[in-house]
Formats: C-alpha cells, structure tokens, sequence
C-alpha cells in the first residue's frame, strides 16, 4: 500500500513541476516583432523576413507592379495594424504588420506610390480595432 502511495506521490511531483515549467515559460517576454520580421524595399519589389521565436526562418516577396489592392487593418492598441496587400500572383494577401522593422516606412511608401490614397489613409489610423478600409474600395462597400 505505501508503494502504491510513492508512486503517486512521485506523479504528482512530476505533473506539478511540469506545469510550473510550462507556466513559467508562457509568462517569459515575447521578442518585439521589430527584433524577428523586417520589411525592405526598393523601386521594383519588397522582401518580408523573418526570424521567428522557435520557427524556421522564412522569406517572402512580391513586385510593385503586381499589386491590385491594398486594405489596412486597424488592430488597436494590444496589436499591430496590418497592411494587407493583394498581388496579381496568388489569392491569398501578404501580411505586414506595421510594428516590424521597416513597417512604417513600407506603409508610407504604399502611400506614396498611389496604392492606397493619403486621405483614406488618414481615416485608416482612426478606425476602430477590427476595422478594415481597403483601396480600391472591396464591391458593396464605401
């Protein structure tokens, strides 16, 4: 009977040290996206890598010429805003969240370039979180 009770015993010290750890490590600090995922541009194409936390690095890119649409994403305060931009080449949008290293700077040049006009860009800063304004304008919206 007592051995019986050690063995308990010992899963229960292994099963509360486990999630110690796990707890322990779910509350260290996160990397600022700034220090993991960097956007760079030139005149012809743009370059998104990254060096994720635990994930294999990756790279992606696409050509000024083939953007069709770009929309903003307002995420608030506890998140990054979004550029999402849409490309003749492929259906689903690249993602550039405007906290990574060059995002501001992407976004000021999409602007720049005419993709998304300098008034509605006014307007994107102020939506509320969630909200989405894309150009040109997504049909059955203003």
């Amino acid at each position: 009977m007592n051995e019986r009770y050690l063995v308990v015993g010992a899963v229960l010290v292994a099963l509360a040290g486990f999630l110690a750890f796990r707890l322990l490590r779910s509350r260290a600090p996160l990397r600022p996206m700034s220090e993991w995922l960097t956007v760079t541009f030139d005149d012809t194409q743009v370059t998104m890598s990254a060096q994720p936390p635990g994930k294999q690095p990756w790279e992606q890119s696409f050509l000024w010429a083939d953007v069709i649409r770009v929309c903003f994403k307002s995420e608030g305060l506890l998140a990054s805003d979004g550029v999402y931009i849409f490309t003749s080449r492929r259906p689903e949008s690249f993602v550039i969240p405007i906290e990574a290293k060059g995002g501001s700077e992407f976004w000021s040049k999409v602007v720049e370039r005419g993709l998304f006009p300098p008034e509605l860009a006014i307007k994107a800063a102020a939506l509320p979180e969630g909200a989405l304004s894309c150009w040109p304008a997504l049909e059955g919206r203003a």
